[in-house]
């Protein structure tokens, strides 16, 4: 049982999660367990959900990333609010707003991508520039809180738990029933591992891509809607730090970054061992310079370490 759970892919950013609580438990004293639990649960959600949608856009293979996820975050968020204006009851009028950003998003990416053949690269990067000037044409400035019930939803716990982490995880069995179990799930796994010979099955693989990017793009668009409600408004930069935490929660649960495997259990455990190892460097005064310097040697190290696994199986 243990061997075999040790050769999941995903068990380690369970165990470093594990490990980090413990190390910050073990600094304070215990102190405060509970409510690091609990915070965890809620912001390592947000990451969580973005991490779902760039876990499959990089299960597409080599070369497939999403470099537009803060700026849909912030455009849904932004453009969500001030649909409902802090009016009562339009929770779902914001959320729906905030679904048809994310799917014009995505579909505009996949445009870029298919229609003018640019690397994903370059036209998700090209098209966050966009999607961040609507943004700041749309907020002119203005900080419109979410309506109040939406704001008591998103920052309120059923069962103990934080709202915002079951809806993350209801995301998450979703997107691991479809992976898994689905046709579609098949389609993506086999464009990823050998994307001529999916051709020739007769695989849809264009189709595939399109609604990869417009699920990624409209998981960030939920995202940034939540975010958004949880923290009492939208800002300019509200989703920046999602750039960088998005990719690499995906490479620290274990999907392969060469595409054509996919790891959803990993993403919650990366997620949570990211929010942990921020949190013990703010709790000593460090910057988000040291922060973004020490997850990029954490991926550069797993990267290194899942080549050499590679090399020697």
């Amino acid at each position: 049982m243990v061997k075999t759970l040790i050769g999941r892919p995903w068990i380690w950013s369970w165990i470093a999660a594990a490990a980090s609580f413990a190390l910050i438990m073990g600094l304070t004293q215990g102190r405060g367990a509970g409510e690091l639990a609990y915070a965890a649960l809620s912001f390592g959600a947000f990451t969580a959900i973005v991490g779902l949608g760039q876990m499959m856009v990089i299960t597409l293979g080599p070369g497939n990333v999403d470099l537009s996820i803060p700026a849909t975050m912030t455009l849904a968020g932004t453009v969500a609010l001030k649909g409902m204006g802090s009016d009562p009851g339009t929770a779902l009028l914001g959320l729906a707003i905030a679904v048809g950003v994310g799917c014009g998003a995505g579909l505009a990416n996949f445009a870029l991508i298919y229609l003018l053949r640019l690397p994903p690269i370059i036209a998700t990067l090209a098209a966050s520039l966009i999607y961040q000037s609507l943004a700041i044409w749309s907020n002119r400035g203005l900080r419109i809180k979410p309506p109040a019930g939406l704001a008591d939803f998103a920052t309120g716990r059923t069962i103990g738990i934080p709202n915002v982490a079951l809806i993350g995880l209801v995301l998450s069995v979703v997107v691991w029933i479809v992976l898994e179990r689905s046709v579609f799930g098949r389609w993506l796994l086999g464009s990823g591992q050998n994307l001529r010979a999916a051709r020739l099955a007769g695989i849809p693989t264009e189709l595939v891509r399109a609604v990869t990017y417009t699920t990624v793009a409209v998981l960030a668009a939920v995202a940034g809607y939540l975010l958004a409600s949880f923290s009492g408004g939208a800002s300019l930069n509200m989703g920046q730090e999602y750039l960088l935490s998005s990719i690499a929660v995906v490479v620290i649960g274990g999907t392969s970054i060469a595409g054509g495997n996919s790891n959803v259990p990993g993403i919650w455990g990366a997620s949570l061992f990211l929010f942990l190892v921020v949190s013990m460097l703010n709790s000593y005064g460090f910057g988000a310079g040291v922060r973004m310097l020490l997850t990029g040697l954490i991926i550069i190290g797993i990267v290194i370490a899942a080549s050499t696994r590679r090399v020697r199986a």
